[in-house]
Formats: C-alpha cells, sequence, structure tokens
C-alpha cells in the first residue's frame, strides 16, 4: 500500500482504483493533481475556464515539500533541475539603496544557518518555466482536458455517490469524486462552508518580469542588477527592506523580475491579468516613507515594458475548517481551500501538497471509502496549512519592519523565517505513516485536535487553537509580533 521513502514508484506501479476524478481549475494544484492522480491509478478529467492553460507569470517560492513527489517522475526531476537557478547569489539593502548585507551565495547563507546544502528549504522558481514544464508532463499522460469550461455551480448527490458541476453554458459534468482547484473565487464555496470573508491588507503587490535586454536602455541600471559570480554569469535576488514596504528583484541570463510591496491604490485588484503602467507606480511607490525609495530601483522601474506591471491587491482570509461539501464528494484544494499571503513562500508549495496528500488517501481508501479519504486527508492538511497562513502574517511584518541591528549579526533576520517543519515535510509518506490512524478517529467521532500523530507536519509543541485575522490586525496596529502560539516554530 505505501511506499519507502526515496523509492520511486512511476506511472503504472498502482492498479486502477476504478474512481472517477473530475478537477476543475489548471493552477500549480490542479495541474500536480493531475499528474499524481494518474499515477496512483485514479481516472482523471479536468476543465478549464480560459481557451488554454495559462503559463505567464513572474516567481515564486517553491518548498522543497512540494517537489519530493519528483522522484517518481524521471523526466521532472531531470527538467526542473535544468531551469532552477544554479549557484545563486543574495544580497540585502535598505529601500533607500544603502548595502546592508553584501552578495553572498545562497549556499553559503544555508550553510551559515546549519542548513544542508544538497537539499535546501526550496528555491526561488520562474513560474512560467516550471507550468510550462508541469504542462509537458500532462500533455504526455494524454490527460483530457476539456478548456472553455466556466463553472458556475457545484453539486453532490449523496445517494447516488455522485458528485458533479454546472458550466455557464448549462453542461453538466460528473464524478465519483469533483476537486475544486479553481482558485479564491470558486463557486464551491457555497456547497463547501460559505464564502471565506476576504478582508483587504491594505497593501498590494506591483509585480514585473522582462526580457533583461531592456536593461542594455540604462548603462547605470544595468550595471547596479549585473548577475553575480566570478564570470558575471550567475542569477542573483536582490532584497530592499524598508519601513512598511519591501521589494525584490531577480536576475537571470535572460529574465529580469522586480516585485514591490505597497498601500493599496486605486487600481489594485485581486486579478493576475490587470496591468499598470511604470508612470503609476512612481507616482506611489515614495507614498508614505519617511525617505524616498532608491533612484537606481525607479530607473529600473522605468524600463518595464508596457503592459507588464500586475498590481495586485492582497487579501486576508481567516483558515476555513471546511474544505469539503456534506458528502465529501467534492474537495477543495490549493487557494480555494487556504489562500497565502506572498510573503509566506507558501502558496504554490501547499498547493502541491494537497494534491500528492489527497492522491494517496484515496489510493489507500479505495472506491468504497471516498468520503472517508477526503476527510481523512482535510485532517492531515489543516492545522499545518492553517499554521503556514499564520506564519505568512509573521514574515510579512518581519519583512516591513526589519531589525537591521540583528540582522547584521544574523541575516536571517532579514529574510522570511522558513522552519524545518515546513521544507523537510513529504506529504506523501505522511499520508501512509498517518491514514489508518486518523480515518480510525474519524470513524470513532474523536475530535482532531485530540489526535496525535506519528509525528505532526506543523510546530512541534503546537495544540490547535482556532485563531481569526481580528487578532492578527490587533497585533499589527498595536505594534506587536504576531503571537504564533507555543511550540518550535523555528
Amino acid at each position: 500500500m505505501g511506499s519507502l521513502i526515496g523509492d520511486s514508484k512511476p506511472v503504472g506501479s498502482y492498479p486502477p482504483t476504478g474512481i472517477d476524478v473530475l478537477i476543475v481549475g489548471t493552477g500549480l494544484a490542479g495541474l500536480t493533481a493531475s499528474l499524481e492522480f494518474t499515477r496512483k491509478g485514479h481516472k482523471v478529467r479536468v476543465l478549464e475556464k480560459n481557451d488554454g492553460i495559462n503559463t505567464a507569470g513572474d516567481m515564486y517560492f517553491m518548498g522543497h515539500s512540494a517537489t519530493k513527489f519528483f522522484r517518481h517522475w524521471s523526466e521532472l526531476s531531470q527538467e526542473y533541475d535544468r531551469i532552477s537557478m544554479k549557484g545563486a547569489w543574495i544580497e540585502t539593502f535598505k529601500h533607500d539603496g544603502e548595502n546592508m548585507i553584501p552578495q553572498w551565495r545562497v549556499a553559503d547563507r544555508l550553510r551559515s544557518a546549519g542548513m544542508d546544502v544538497k537539499h535546501p528549504p526550496g528555491s526561488f522558481q520562474m513560474r512560467p518555466l516550471v507550468y510550462q514544464m508541469l504542462v509537458r508532463q500532462v500533455e504526455k499522460l494524454g490527460v483530457a482536458i476539456q478548456f472553455g469550461k466556466r463553472v458556475v455551480d457545484y453539486y453532490e448527490d449523496e445517494a447516488r455517490q455522485k458528485a458533479g458541476v454546472v458550466t455557464d453554458q448549462g453542461e453538466r459534468f460528473e464524478a465519483d469524486l469533483v476537486i475544486a482547484a479553481d482558485g479564491v473565487g470558486s463557486k464551491s464555496q457555497k456547497i463547501v462552508g460559505g464564502q471565506v470573508k476576504a478582508l483587504s491588507s491594505g497593501r498590494a503587490m506591483w509585480r514585473a518580469p522582462f526580457p533583461s535586454h531592456h536593461l542594455d536602455n540604462n548603462r547605470d541600471v544595468k550595471k547596479f542588477f549585473s548577475l553575480a559570480g566570478e564570470n558575471g554569469d550567475e542569477p542573483i535576488i536582490r532584497t530592499f527592506l524598508g519601513p512598511g514596504t519591501y521589494a525584490m528583484t531577480l536576475n537571470r541570463k535572460d529574465t529580469v523580475v522586480w516585485i514591490m510591496n505597497h498601500d493599496v491604490t486605486g487600481s489594485s485588484r485581486e486579478d493576475w491579468t490587470h496591468t499598470v503602467e511604470a508612470e503609476e507606480v512612481l507616482a506611489h511607490m515614495d507614498k508614505g516613507l519617511p525617505t524616498p525609495w532608491a533612484p537606481i530601483f525607479k530607473e529600473l522601474v522605468k524600463l518595464t515594458p508596457p503592459k507588464t506591471i500586475i498590481n495586485f491587491e492582497l487579501f486576508w482570509r481567516n483558515p476555513q475548517p471546511s474544505w469539503s461539501s456534506p458528502g465529501s464528494r467534492i474537495v477543495q484544494i490549493g487557494d480555494c481551500a487556504h489562500s497565502f499571503l506572498p510573503s509566506s513562500g507558501n502558496g504554490a508549495t501547499q498547493a502541491m501538497e494537497d494534491a500528492v496528500s489527497l492522491s494517496t488517501c484515496l489510493q489507500i481508501g479505495g472506491k468504497e471509502n471516498i468520503p472517508l479519504a477526503v476527510q481523512t486527508h482535510i485532517r492531515l492538511r489543516f492545522v499545518r496549512c492553517a499554521c503556514a497562513q499564520k506564519l505568512g502574517f509573521y514574515n510579512a511584518l518581519r519583512l516591513q519592519a526589519t531589525d537591521w541591528t540583528a540582522a547584521k549579526v544574523n541575516p536571517q533576520m532579514a529574510q522570511p523565517k522558513l522552519p524545518s517543519w515546513i521544507w523537510k515535510h513529504d506529504p506523501e509518506q505522511y499520508a501512509y505513516e498517518n491514514f489508518g490512524m486518523m480515518a480510525e478517529a474519524i470513524k470513532q467521532g474523536v475530535p482532531f485536535e485530540e489526535v496525535n500523530t506519528v509525528s505532526p507536519n506543523y510546530p512541534p509543541g503546537y495544540k490547535y487553537v482556532p485563531w481569526n485575522l481580528d487578532e492578527v490586525m490587533e497585533d499589527v496596529k498595536n505594534g506587536r509580533p504576531v503571537d504564533l502560539g507555543p511550540g518550535d516554530w523555528d
């Protein structure tokens, strides 16, 4: 039933389960689910509202825990290694341009923090490259994807042991299990437990990726944002930390990315296709700051091509324990189950972990136990995701109120907290180790907070206590660090 850590079990290793699965959405959660559900022997169909899979975007952090399943996919593993940044460097500035932590290799920084350089917590990846890699593998498997299918409603029929969706064209699609992987606006919220209220954080992110040849138009910018290493050909991440704001740049051989956290403007939206122009950024970026942004960063903004800068508003949402419909034939994964702030470094990671965990639980439980397998998966995931969400708020404040005295001594203080309980986790192995015990607890009606897993996939010593954003906002308003709660969060 299970597999030993490190064992590779490629497609064909598992017998068919007979479970018919319908996945809605082709984000990271949906694509990973398409691969892993196929590998585990489930029958997979996918619906996507757009006419194709969106492989555009900039960068995000990909945690090591999210990529452990690559051991079963030799082509994915090899391609991921090819597209990953080799020999990356990092450098830290104050927002006004003062260099605070000089360039050094990410590997050396990890080593100084006592981490295994060969197995780092994760790495920054280019979204287009990762998506293209996953799409190629999904297409190679022959997974059936139907495009132009905008889902407007979800339903389940417990008597028939089926669930389904309705599109805006009135089409109906049914399966043994429907997976909602269609983001924060998913129509599955209605049947799962009501829309999670979105609270504006008052913050937004400008995000812009573009070809590096645009730097040729300004000699000073090209020099400042040059590549690193002895031969000047290695990628580098530069962070700029200021009071109530932060920014980051990534320079690779062919690509430049810059992102900046800022107060909301009238044009901010929770929409990855909504762009603004450089003039608007330059008009707003200094507002509310005691000193202006570094002139060199402003020159970088000016070089950004038209229709490139996304102005994405950041909304906060309370943890939502209910990820499934009453009959557990519809289940949410990824952002529609638990949305993350970009500062979490966890949105992509937890979405992919969801897919791996759920496919494993269903393979263990079999077709006769789909609702139990879904409930077990949620219990194995909820506390972990709630803790990771809270860590995102903590990290946002850490980046916006850096203690430079401490950071000079310990550079870890000028970067997000990335505890080992997050990146050392293996969602597949965890499901194999804990499924039986957790499923039995569910059948006996034992509350999840009273069940002791083999080892927690959240901070050791932590006991879950429901929390909400009002408490977090109270800490923020009063200048206090976010209260993470008991346990070892490091």
